[in-house]
């Protein structure tokens, strides 16, 4: 088990192109053999190439675990071809909201949502028979687009360092793994733009200090 630390088209945010379990990994077409075989030594699963509705903002469209994935309705039955080999719930929703990866916390125990998808019953039935977890609305640090504020793995979730005490136990109880704050990206506290990680590993942006990556490690438990 490891950290790397990686950019992708020179920018640190890899976790806003990118989508990974503890089965499959998703990442924009056409990226270097070099970065292809990093992600694959870290993550240790199958990556799989392509876009979702058209663009290569895959970790801000998208979430998923081990069950199944969600996203919005405007990704093509192309784009999620590849993905029927995963033995996996596809689902495409439409919604009001959409960005699917922002709104969603999820591991194999349980998911935390935006609050205001809870008004919407027939997104939220659609996201509980794909994932096939509990979901639970709540917030990280007061602010409710949870899929952005922390990344959360079967070991352990980083989270936004404001975080607050309720918050904390909140996503303790329904993900059933210990939480830890941090930042990556000298400071920045948007988690999942900067951090991919699962169960066997974990690569960061290119900017993450080794303080950072250290907190990290400890915490979803990849050194």
């Amino acid at each position: 088990m490891v950290i790397h630390i990686m950019d992708l088209q020179g920018s640190p945010n890899i976790g806003v192109y990118t989508l990974t379990t503890n089965n499959f990994t998703i990442i924009p077409v056409k990226l270097s053999k070099s970065k292809n075989h990093k992600i694959f030594e870290s993550l240790k699963v199958e990556i799989m190439e392509t876009t979702f509705g058209g663009t290569f903002l895959i970790g801000v469209l998208a979430s998923a675990n081990s069950n199944g994935i969600v996203m919005p309705h405007y990704v093509s039955d192309k784009e999620v071809e590849p993905l029927k080999k995963f033995d996996l719930i596809c689902e495409r929703i439409k919604g009001k909201k959409n960005a699917f990866g922002n709104l969603i916390l999820v591991n194999d125990n349980g998911a935390i949502i935006d609050p205001s998808l809870m008004k919407e019953t027939k997104v939220v039935k659609r996201i509980k028979d794909a994932l096939g977890v509990e979901i639970v609305k709540g917030t990280v640090a007061g602010l409710s687009y949870v899929g952005s504020l922390a990344v959360v793995t079967n070991k352990g979730v980083l989270t936004h360092p404001l975080i607050e005490d309720e918050e904390r136990e909140l996503l303790k109880e329904v993900l059933k793994v210990p939480v830890d704050e941090g930042t990556v990206n000298l400071g920045v506290p948007l988690i999942a733009s900067g951090l991919m990680a699962n169960d066997h590993g974990a690569l960061v942006g290119n900017l993450t200090t080794g303080p950072e990556m250290f907190i990290i490690g400890n915490t979803l438990d990849v050194v």
